[in-house]
């Protein structure tokens, strides 16, 4: 079969499309990919991705800490020049292209393929570790159907001498030395029940079995929502994607009728302008944007890949990040109402109680519901919440995985069964090496995981750089002219102004002070990893980073030619693409054109069509 963005033949047909002898590629049928049954499907399937767990234990810690409702103007800024403009860009490309996010830069522009390569790198390092969060709330969900939640109290075989049961009668006649030894039921429950932590990395110690099942039945569901393509994971979505709302409605209504709830509020959003000086506010504003906009991770091209030429990919962006930034917002109160009454029954300060990342949902989050009435109740929605949370972007993830690389190879991978093969092989190899983070050591290599394989400095770099490629090499102004003709209409132009020129920069900065800032990763910011953890965690980061230059270096390398003919090549998007209706309008002008009689014409016709092409110098 002949590969239209091989080198050599691209570089054999160079001249023969400048005379006008090679017409443009048809655009291939969806037929064997597959697209959303409806508009709604996508939406719920981005709203899923994107919408996870980061909207409720990060955002709003990261509120709370950076100077409360004035986090909001870096965030809105980030939001604007540097979130939509992407959304935006991700999107269409895979709608235009209808590839996934290694194809799609392939046909865009071959010299920027690592982008799709890097990224498919972090999103299966994503997929392997996220996962993980999902047993330990599966572990807490099914602990939760006791008749005593066993994180209330420290009658329990796991308990220590120095765990203490806190109660707001008591705790005002304890003294100092007491509560500074003291530990909490809940937090001897994570540490020494769930995960029966080591004192060491260099420990990892034996499997957590009752943890490993529940890694096994995460990758069960993860594989039977991917299992048929869009077709399966369309219709996952539509409960995966709207319950947890459910339960964060439910979560809020709770939190706010709770003694308390107000002081956690004000917590939450009391303004302190002089934060705005602290360029770490700003930083952790950048970062949150492309975590929880699932940013320069490819997921988007992905599932815009599947949508219908003409769907309004405009529009469903615009309403999607504000979807997201309000889940963010919503959430902030549903958390901050609980540890406001978590700080009001043990007397002290909510300073003291509140924690973001995997401490808010596994221990200050549980100790408050163990103080409400019904507390198993309130444990099992919560949990319900969390793991329906984190299942659709593990699951969506996994989706863009398989699109990139059936997209590679689909003479292959598209027949019979075998991308349902090539799914089991990813699944059970992900499983095996996530055993490694369910042993009692394991949440060592998880933090390593987290800090270094899917880090804010791996995705501004690759925000950068997609954004220079669109703008400068392959033109914003053609991808205007590809938004337009797939909508009808061109969008703000704001936009393409922030692709050319704001985000790059602001992404630039940023990044800058991410290297200036960038500390070793200590774990629970208390001791140092051995060298080998270090050597670990480099190795996550620069695997995929690394991609973009060795992909440069190869393609340009491979490629026959002088060097400025091989960059010609490797900047010139793929024939196959489809023709924007500008284009076509200016090939059928061309063609009756040249179908006109000599004798109509003031010169031959053949001195048009040398004159109207810039092919250089005969």
């Amino acid at each position: 079969m002949e590969k239209h963005n091989d080198p050599n033949l691209r570089f054999n047909k160079l001249s023969q499309q400048e005379m006008g002898l090679v017409q443009p590629v048809p655009v291939p049928s969806t037929q064997t990919r597959g697209q959303w049954s409806s508009k709604l499907e996508f939406l719920l399937a981005v709203a899923g991705q994107i919408i996870g767990l980061g909207n409720v234990w990060r955002f709003p810690y990261l509120c709370y800490k950076n100077g409360g409702g004035v986090f909001f103007i870096p965030y809105v800024l980030f939001l604007f020049t540097c979130g939509i403009p992407l959304f935006l860009l991700e999107t269409s490309l895979g709608q235009y292209t209808t590839q996934g996010c290694i194809t799609c830069w392939r046909k865009i522009c071959p010299l920027f393929e690592g982008l799709g390569y890097g990224s498919q790198v972090v999103v299966l390092y994503s997929s392997i570790y996220y996962i993980i969060i999902l047993a330990w709330a599966f572990f807490y969900l099914f602990s939760s159907f006791s008749s005593e939640l066993p994180w209330a109290s420290c009658r329990n075989s796991w308990n220590t001498a120095t765990c203490m049961e806190f109660d707001r009668k008591v705790v005002e006649h304890l003294n100092w030395t007491v509560t500074g030894n003291a530990t909490s039921p809940v937090r001897e429950f994570w540490e020494r029940r769930v995960l029966n932590l080591t004192d060491s990395p260099n420990k990892l110690g034996s499997v957590r079995w009752e943890l490993a099942l529940c890694l096994l039945l995460s990758w069960i569901l993860c594989y039977f929502c991917v299992w048929k393509g869009v077709k399966s994971t369309g219709k996952v979505v539509y409960f995966t994607a709207t319950f947890p709302y459910l339960m964060l409605v439910v979560l809020l209504v709770r939190g706010l009728t709770l003694p308390g709830a107000i002081d956690g509020i004000k917590f939450y959003l009391y303004p302190d302008p002089a934060r705005l000086t602290d360029p770490q506010v700003w930083m952790d504003a950048g970062t949150q944007i492309f975590y929880s906009y699932a940013i320069c991770i490819g997921c988007l091209t992905a599932l815009g890949s599947y949508n219908k030429y003409d769907n309004n990919c405009y529009k469903d962006c615009v309403y999607l990040c504000l979807l997201n930034s309000g889940t963010s917002f919503v959430a902030g109160f549903a958390i901050f109402s609980v540890l406001g009454f978590m700080a009001y029954e043990q007397g002290t300060d909510i300073s003291t109680v509140a924690e973001s990342g995997p401490g808010l949902a596994f221990i200050a989050y549980p100790r408050a519901v163990a103080m409400m009435p019904v507390p198993q109740l309130w444990a099992i929605f919560f949990f319900i919440m969390i793991i329906l949370l984190g299942l659709d972007s593990e699951f969506v993830g996994l989706e863009a995985l398989m699109t990139a690389i059936s997209d590679m190879y689909p003479s292959f991978f598209l027949v019979g069964h075998r991308r349902k093969i090539l799914l089991i092989i990813i699944s059970v190899g992900s499983f095996f090496i996530g055993l490694v983070m369910v042993t009692e050591g394991g949440l060592y290599i998880f933090q390593l995981f987290d800090y270094y394989a899917c880090s804010g400095m791996t995705l501004l770099l690759f925000a950068i750089l997609q954004s220079v490629c669109i703008s400068w090499v392959y033109g914003a102004d053609r991808l205007y002219d590809n938004i337009e003709d797939m909508i009808g209409y061109r969008p703000l132009p704001i936009i393409k102004y922030c692709l050319k020129y704001v985000t790059p920069v602001i992404c630039t900065a940023t990044f800058v002070f991410s290297l200036i800032k960038f500390t070793p990763l200590k774990f629970n910011n208390t001791f140092q990893y051995p060298w080998w953890g270090y050597a670990v965690g480099w190795w996550f980061t620069l695997s995929s980073t690394l991609m973009v230059p060795l992909w440069m270096v190869y393609i340009v390398s491979v490629t026959p030619g002088t060097l400025r003919q091989r960059l010609s090549i490797l900047t010139t998007p793929s024939e196959d693409l489809p023709m924007t209706k500008a284009q076509k309008n200016s090939l059928l002008a061309k063609q009756s054109e040249q179908d006109r009689p000599l004798g109509d014409m003031e010169t031959p016709a053949w001195g048009h069509n040398l004159l109207d092409r810039d092919t250089g110098p005969l």
